[in-house]
């Protein structure tokens, strides 16, 4: 330190020292910092798991609605796909005249 300063050297000291300690204490700090910046980004991590577990869930639970509605709509399904291919064939003029036959010979 120099000698002629204008100000009382206790006082230098007490600046010398603080800022010494200012510098050692920079460090762990850092690391404090580091690791509240670590601690933040993981709970951002986990939420967004959590959030996308329960989209996922969501998306699984329409999914088994969706097959559950085709499986107990097959039966409709298939009396509605025969009912429209009777409605395109013949079948249902050679109904009519079977039917008016059969009246005609009860009479």
């Amino acid at each position: 330190m120099a000698m002629p300063t204008p100000v009382n050297g206790q006082i230098t000291d007490a600046v010398t020292q603080a800022n010494v300690k200012v510098l050692g204490d920079a460090p762990a700090m850092a690391m404090g910092s580091i690791f509240q910046a670590l601690a933040h980004s993981t709970g951002i991590l986990y939420e967004n798991a959590v959030g996308s577990q329960q989209q996922l869930g969501i998306a699984a639970q329409a999914a088994t609605n969706q097959g559950v509605i085709q499986i107990y709509s097959i039966d409709t399904m298939a009396g509605a796909v025969a009912t429209s291919k009777i409605a395109q064939s013949d079948t249902p003029s050679t109904m009519l005249s079977l039917l008016t036959a059969l009246k005609a010979t009860q009479s």
